[in-house]
């Protein structure tokens, strides 16, 4: 039982779930829920390397900055690229959180990281929020996170099959008993769904666009199974020919063509992870379906098309992009409940891909 002292500094030491994402950076304060959503962007001056902006107000800036002013996203393929300008993206999070607040202090973090990191990128994660702020950094992986955030029970002897698809990896786990049964991981995700776009038009309608207007595209129009009413989306960009302004009009069924090479990627490994589990459990996720996470679950007929290579019933979680996030918050509320899922990351897996 924990004593009124420590009730009271846990009140006010405002504890963070951080799921830092190659696309987005959502962060959870204890007692509070979400509380930031904002993309891994950062503007920073080259010559000083001063921070400029961060978040929204730096994406907006991407592709639009004078020469001594770059936009730059400091993790590629879920993975810290640039330490130090995760550094200070984390330290503006946290300062943000705690702005204006009576109490200030040095909050516990526990950070959600892709499966396929490696021990020193782990550390790299833990050593960039203690110099931020924290005063005692966990790592948790994705996968398991997003089994939490999404309701799943994952400390109970039961299996359950989570696909995390987030911007530059996607992370397959099944889970029982808190911990990590089977587990791949690739980098392939939604970044690599927006290059497949961007290569499209530019191959296909001798148009330049670029990493929003693809990502637009991708939302309005992209899709990974036959949709009941096909759509259409117009791209627009610079064509390759003139160098004039273009738009070309595009169908969901040209999008989903462009996209089938990442799309193909992330069903086969879903449907090797389900080759690899044991008969116990995969008995129990034929009963309860596998749970698609991140924001790569909301690309459309994505669940249909695993439901259909896989014979497995398939949901997508309740606000698939916040699972994470949201269940790094669970964690770092009730720490000694997920021990074993804090441990999981440091257990040996029976299956482990990474390209």
């Amino acid at each position: 039982m924990r004593s009124p002292i420590n009730a009271l500094f846990g009140l006010f030491s405002r504890d963070l779930g951080i799921d830092l994402g190659t696309a987005n950076t959502l962060v959870h304060v204890r007692g509070r829920g979400i509380v930031i959503s904002e993309p891994s962007v950062v503007a920073i001056d080259k010559k000083t390397r001063e921070v400029l902006a961060v978040g929204s107000e730096a994406k907006a800036m991407v592709g639009k900055t004078p020469a001594n002013i770059v936009a730059v996203r400091p993790l590629k393929d879920g993975v810290i690229a640039d330490i130090d300008i995760v550094e200070k993206m984390l330290r503006y999070f946290i300062e943000r959180v705690h702005n204006g607040s009576i109490y200030p202090s040095r909050p516990r973090v526990v950070i959600g990281i892709p499966s396929g990191v490696t021990e020193v990128e782990k550390r790299a994660a833990k050593d960039a929020a203690i110099a931020a702020g924290a005063r005692e950094a966990y790592t948790i992986e994705e996968p398991m996170a997003a089994g939490i955030g999404a309701g799943l029970p994952v400390n109970e002897p039961t299996g359950s099959m989570v696909v995390d698809i987030g911007g530059g990896t996607t992370e397959i786990a099944v889970i029982s008993l808190g911990g990590i049964v089977i587990n791949h991981s690739i980098r392939v995700g939604g970044d690599e769904i927006d290059e497949a776009i961007i290569q499209f038009a530019r191959h296909e309608c001798n148009l330049l666009i670029g990493e929003r207007m693809a990502e637009a595209a991708k939302i309005v129009a992209g899709s990974a199974y036959p949709l009941e009413e096909e759509r259409r989306v117009t791209l627009r960009g610079r064509d390759i020919l003139t160098g004039l302004p273009k738009a070309v009009e595009v169908s969901s069924i040209d999008l989903r063509e462009a996209i089938k090479g990442p799309v193909d990627e992330i069903v086969e490994l879903v449907k090797l992870a389900v080759e690899e589990t044991p008969p116990e459990l995969i008995a129990d996720i034929m009963e309860h379906g596998i749970t698609l996470a991140g924001g790569g679950a909301l690309l459309l007929g994505l669940d249909k098309r695993i439901a259909a290579e896989t014979q497995m019933p398939v949901r997508i979680a309740d606000d698939p992009l916040t699972c994470v996030a949201r269940g790094t918050g669970k964690v770092v509320e009730s720490l000694m409940e997920y021990q074993n899922a804090l441990r999981a990351g440091q257990q040996m897996r029976r299956a482990a891909v990474t390209q």
